[in-house]
Protein backbone atom coordinates (compact mmCIF):
# COMPACT_ATOMS: atom_id res chain seq x y z
CA UNK A 1 0.00 0.00 0.00
CA UNK A 2 3.06 2.26 -0.22
CA UNK A 3 1.92 5.61 -1.61
CA UNK A 4 -1.79 4.75 -1.69
CA UNK A 5 -4.34 7.18 -0.27
CA UNK A 6 -7.06 5.60 1.85
CA UNK A 7 -10.13 7.05 3.56
CA UNK A 8 -11.44 5.01 6.49
CA UNK A 9 -14.62 6.30 8.06
CA UNK A 10 -14.81 5.78 11.81
CA UNK A 11 -11.04 5.47 12.20
CA UNK A 12 -10.64 6.93 15.68
CA UNK A 13 -11.60 3.74 17.53
CA UNK A 14 -11.92 -0.01 17.21
CA UNK A 15 -11.56 -1.65 13.82
CA UNK A 16 -11.15 1.62 11.94
CA UNK A 17 -8.29 2.74 14.14
CA UNK A 18 -6.51 -0.60 13.80
CA UNK A 19 -6.86 -0.44 10.02
CA UNK A 20 -5.53 3.11 9.91
CA UNK A 21 -2.45 2.26 11.97
CA UNK A 22 -1.66 -0.91 10.05
CA UNK A 23 -2.13 0.64 6.62
CA UNK A 24 0.00 3.64 7.53
CA UNK A 25 2.72 1.25 8.71
CA UNK A 26 2.64 -0.25 5.20
CA UNK A 27 3.21 3.19 3.66
CA UNK A 28 -0.33 4.36 2.93
CA UNK A 29 -1.44 7.93 3.41
CA UNK A 30 -4.50 7.61 5.61
CA UNK A 31 -7.34 10.10 5.83
CA UNK A 32 -8.50 9.72 9.44
CA UNK A 33 -12.22 10.30 9.91
CA UNK A 34 -14.11 10.75 13.15
CA UNK A 35 -16.40 13.09 15.02
CA UNK A 36 -14.01 14.07 17.81
CA UNK A 37 -10.93 16.17 16.99
CA UNK A 38 -8.98 15.04 20.06
CA UNK A 39 -9.43 11.36 19.32
CA UNK A 40 -8.52 11.90 15.69
CA UNK A 41 -5.37 13.70 16.78
CA UNK A 42 -4.44 10.71 18.96
CA UNK A 43 -4.55 8.44 15.92
CA UNK A 44 -2.64 10.93 13.79
CA UNK A 45 0.09 11.22 16.43
CA UNK A 46 0.29 7.43 16.80
CA UNK A 47 0.87 7.05 13.07
CA UNK A 48 3.45 9.83 12.90
CA UNK A 49 5.31 8.56 15.98
CA UNK A 50 5.54 5.14 14.33
CA UNK A 51 7.12 6.67 11.24
CA UNK A 52 4.13 6.43 8.91
CA UNK A 53 3.29 8.98 6.20
CA UNK A 54 1.69 12.16 7.52
CA UNK A 55 -2.05 11.49 7.69
CA UNK A 56 -4.84 14.02 7.33
CA UNK A 57 -7.83 14.40 9.64
CA UNK A 58 -11.36 14.91 8.33
CA UNK A 59 -14.16 15.48 10.84
CA UNK A 60 -17.86 14.85 10.28
CA UNK A 61 -20.88 13.50 12.11
CA UNK A 62 -22.39 10.95 9.71
CA UNK A 63 -25.80 11.41 11.34
CA UNK A 64 -25.99 14.76 9.51
CA UNK A 65 -26.06 14.60 5.71
CA UNK A 66 -24.74 18.16 5.41
CA UNK A 67 -21.64 17.03 7.25
CA UNK A 68 -21.37 14.00 4.96
CA UNK A 69 -21.33 16.40 2.01
CA UNK A 70 -18.70 18.48 3.80
CA UNK A 71 -16.60 15.36 4.39
CA UNK A 72 -16.61 14.59 0.67
CA UNK A 73 -15.61 18.20 -0.09
CA UNK A 74 -12.73 17.96 2.42
CA UNK A 75 -11.44 14.74 0.84
CA UNK A 76 -11.47 16.26 -2.65
CA UNK A 77 -9.65 19.31 -1.29
CA UNK A 78 -6.99 17.24 0.45
CA UNK A 79 -6.13 14.76 -2.28
CA UNK A 80 -6.21 14.39 -6.03
CA UNK A 81 -6.49 10.61 -5.77
CA UNK A 82 -8.29 8.05 -3.63
CA UNK A 83 -7.19 4.44 -3.92
CA UNK A 84 -9.44 2.92 -1.27
CA UNK A 85 -12.62 3.98 0.51
CA UNK A 86 -13.53 1.93 3.58
CA UNK A 87 -17.06 2.59 4.81
CA UNK A 88 -16.50 1.41 8.37
CA UNK A 89 -18.24 3.94 10.64
CA UNK A 90 -21.39 2.73 12.30
CA UNK A 91 -23.47 2.46 15.44
CA UNK A 92 -24.64 -0.73 17.11
CA UNK A 93 -27.90 -1.99 18.57
CA UNK A 94 -28.04 0.54 21.36
CA UNK A 95 -29.17 -0.32 24.89
CA UNK A 96 -31.92 -2.96 25.17
CA UNK A 97 -35.36 -1.40 24.94
CA UNK A 98 -34.07 1.98 23.75
CA UNK A 99 -36.51 4.23 21.93
CA UNK A 100 -36.32 4.80 18.19
CA UNK A 101 -33.86 7.58 17.33
CA UNK A 102 -33.67 9.91 14.35
CA UNK A 103 -30.75 11.50 12.57
CA UNK A 104 -30.40 15.25 12.09
CA UNK A 105 -32.36 14.79 8.86
CA UNK A 106 -35.25 12.90 10.47
CA UNK A 107 -34.14 9.46 9.24
CA UNK A 108 -34.07 6.36 11.45
CA UNK A 109 -30.64 6.68 13.01
CA UNK A 110 -29.09 3.28 12.29
CA UNK A 111 -30.21 3.32 8.67
CA UNK A 112 -28.89 6.88 8.37
CA UNK A 113 -25.43 6.29 9.86
CA UNK A 114 -24.69 2.67 8.96
CA UNK A 115 -26.00 2.78 5.41
CA UNK A 116 -27.23 6.07 3.99
CA UNK A 117 -24.19 8.15 4.97
CA UNK A 118 -21.89 5.64 3.27
CA UNK A 119 -24.16 5.53 0.23
CA UNK A 120 -24.05 9.32 -0.03
CA UNK A 121 -20.32 9.62 0.62
CA UNK A 122 -19.48 6.90 -1.90
CA UNK A 123 -21.61 8.52 -4.58
CA UNK A 124 -19.93 11.88 -4.01
CA UNK A 125 -16.44 10.36 -4.15
CA UNK A 126 -17.03 8.16 -7.21
CA UNK A 127 -15.42 10.60 -9.67
CA UNK A 128 -12.24 10.60 -7.57
CA UNK A 129 -12.26 6.82 -7.16
CA UNK A 130 -12.81 6.27 -10.89
CA UNK A 131 -10.04 8.68 -11.85
CA UNK A 132 -7.72 6.84 -9.41
CA UNK A 133 -8.53 3.36 -10.77
CA UNK A 134 -7.68 0.63 -10.10
CA UNK A 135 -9.31 1.48 -6.79
CA UNK A 136 -11.46 -0.23 -4.17
CA UNK A 137 -14.53 0.33 -2.02
CA UNK A 138 -14.92 -1.88 1.05
CA UNK A 139 -18.16 -1.81 3.03
CA UNK A 140 -17.90 -3.12 6.59
CA UNK A 141 -21.24 -4.84 7.13
CA UNK A 142 -22.27 -7.70 9.42
CA UNK A 143 -23.45 -11.30 9.45
CA UNK A 144 -26.44 -9.94 11.39
CA UNK A 145 -28.85 -9.16 8.55
CA UNK A 146 -32.62 -8.80 8.22
CA UNK A 147 -34.68 -8.17 5.08
CA UNK A 148 -35.85 -4.59 4.67
CA UNK A 149 -39.61 -4.10 5.02
CA UNK A 150 -40.26 -1.54 2.30
CA UNK A 151 -43.74 -0.93 3.71
CA UNK A 152 -42.06 0.37 6.88
CA UNK A 153 -38.36 0.94 6.09
CA UNK A 154 -37.86 3.41 8.94
CA UNK A 155 -39.39 1.04 11.53
CA UNK A 156 -42.07 3.53 12.54
CA UNK A 157 -44.66 0.88 13.43
CA UNK A 158 -42.53 -1.49 15.46
CA UNK A 159 -38.99 -0.60 16.50
CA UNK A 160 -36.10 -2.39 18.09
CA UNK A 161 -32.44 -1.54 17.80
CA UNK A 162 -31.30 -5.01 16.77
CA UNK A 163 -33.68 -5.11 13.80
CA UNK A 164 -32.73 -1.57 12.80
CA UNK A 165 -29.03 -2.45 12.90
CA UNK A 166 -29.45 -5.67 10.93
CA UNK A 167 -31.54 -4.04 8.21
CA UNK A 168 -28.98 -1.25 7.83
CA UNK A 169 -26.21 -3.82 7.41
CA UNK A 170 -28.12 -5.75 4.76
CA UNK A 171 -28.67 -2.44 2.96
CA UNK A 172 -24.89 -2.00 2.83
CA UNK A 173 -24.50 -5.38 1.17
CA UNK A 174 -27.29 -4.70 -1.32
CA UNK A 175 -25.57 -1.44 -2.23
CA UNK A 176 -22.29 -3.34 -2.64
CA UNK A 177 -23.81 -5.68 -5.20
CA UNK A 178 -25.51 -2.89 -7.16
CA UNK A 179 -22.49 -0.62 -7.21
CA UNK A 180 -20.17 -3.44 -8.27
CA UNK A 181 -22.33 -4.00 -11.36
CA UNK A 182 -22.41 -0.27 -12.06
CA UNK A 183 -18.61 0.12 -11.83
CA UNK A 184 -17.55 -3.17 -13.41
CA UNK A 185 -16.02 -1.43 -16.45
CA UNK A 186 -14.46 1.45 -14.48
CA UNK A 187 -11.68 -0.34 -12.64
CA UNK A 188 -13.29 0.06 -9.20
CA UNK A 189 -14.01 -3.07 -7.16
CA UNK A 190 -16.70 -3.10 -4.48
CA UNK A 191 -16.80 -5.69 -1.71
CA UNK A 192 -18.41 -6.09 1.69
CA UNK A 193 -17.75 -8.20 4.73
CA UNK A 194 -18.57 -9.29 8.24
CA UNK A 195 -15.10 -8.78 9.71
CA UNK A 196 -15.46 -10.82 12.93
CA UNK A 197 -18.17 -11.69 15.45
CA UNK A 198 -18.59 -9.41 18.48
CA UNK A 199 -15.13 -7.87 18.31
CA UNK A 200 -13.76 -6.27 21.46
CA UNK A 201 -14.92 -2.76 20.50
CA UNK A 202 -16.76 0.06 22.20
CA UNK A 203 -19.85 -0.71 20.09
CA UNK A 204 -20.02 -4.29 21.34
CA UNK A 205 -19.24 -3.46 24.96
CA UNK A 206 -22.00 -0.83 25.04
CA UNK A 207 -24.59 -3.54 24.35
CA UNK A 208 -23.41 -5.52 27.36
CA UNK A 209 -22.27 -8.37 25.10
CA UNK A 210 -19.10 -10.26 25.94
CA UNK A 211 -16.56 -9.94 23.08
CA UNK A 212 -16.10 -13.16 21.11
CA UNK A 213 -13.23 -12.11 18.84
CA UNK A 214 -10.47 -9.53 18.64
CA UNK A 215 -10.09 -6.37 16.63
CA UNK A 216 -6.98 -7.96 15.13
CA UNK A 217 -9.12 -10.73 13.62
CA UNK A 218 -11.48 -8.21 12.08
CA UNK A 219 -8.60 -6.16 10.74
CA UNK A 220 -7.01 -9.23 9.13
CA UNK A 221 -10.24 -9.98 7.25
CA UNK A 222 -10.80 -6.38 6.19
CA UNK A 223 -7.21 -5.90 5.06
CA UNK A 224 -7.59 -8.87 2.76
CA UNK A 225 -10.28 -6.97 0.86
CA UNK A 226 -8.23 -3.77 0.89
CA UNK A 227 -4.90 -5.23 -0.21
CA UNK A 228 -5.50 -8.77 -1.51
CA UNK A 229 -5.82 -9.85 -5.11
CA UNK A 230 -8.42 -12.63 -4.64
CA UNK A 231 -11.60 -10.78 -3.69
CA UNK A 232 -13.91 -10.55 -6.73
CA UNK A 233 -16.02 -7.43 -7.05
CA UNK A 234 -19.63 -7.66 -5.95
CA UNK A 235 -18.97 -10.19 -3.19
CA UNK A 236 -19.69 -10.59 0.51
CA UNK A 237 -17.19 -12.17 2.90
CA UNK A 238 -17.65 -13.67 6.34
CA UNK A 239 -14.24 -13.14 7.85
CA UNK A 240 -11.69 -14.56 5.43
CA UNK A 241 -14.07 -16.63 3.32
CA UNK A 242 -16.54 -15.65 0.65
CA UNK A 243 -20.08 -16.25 1.88
CA UNK A 244 -23.73 -15.79 0.99
CA UNK A 245 -25.69 -12.87 2.39
CA UNK A 246 -29.40 -12.76 3.18
CA UNK A 247 -31.46 -13.75 0.14
CA UNK A 248 -32.91 -10.25 -0.28
CA UNK A 249 -29.44 -9.05 -1.35
CA UNK A 250 -29.74 -11.15 -4.52
CA UNK A 251 -33.18 -9.79 -5.45
CA UNK A 252 -32.64 -7.18 -8.17
CA UNK A 253 -36.12 -5.75 -7.60
CA UNK A 254 -35.45 -5.27 -3.89
CA UNK A 255 -32.12 -3.61 -4.63
CA UNK A 256 -33.85 -1.22 -7.01
CA UNK A 257 -36.43 -0.40 -4.32
CA UNK A 258 -33.60 0.33 -1.89
CA UNK A 259 -31.90 2.60 -4.41
CA UNK A 260 -35.15 4.49 -5.03
CA UNK A 261 -35.74 4.83 -1.27
CA UNK A 262 -32.17 6.09 -0.78
CA UNK A 263 -32.45 8.71 -3.50
CA UNK A 264 -35.84 9.83 -2.17
CA UNK A 265 -34.39 10.29 1.32
CA UNK A 266 -31.47 12.28 -0.11
CA UNK A 267 -33.61 14.49 -2.33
Amino acid sequence: MDGATILITGSTDGLGRELAVRLAADGARVLIHGRDADRAEEVRAQIVDAGGPEPSVVLADLADLRQVDGLADDVVRLTDRLDVLVNNAGIGFGPPGADRQLSADGIELRFAVNYLAGYRLTRLLLPLLISSAPSRIVNVASAGQLPIDFADPMLEREYDGISAYRRSKLAQIMFTFDLADELRDNGVTVTSLHPATFMNTTMVRETGTDPASSVDEGADATLRLITGADAPTGTYFHGLRQARADEQAYDAHARQRLKTLSEDLLA
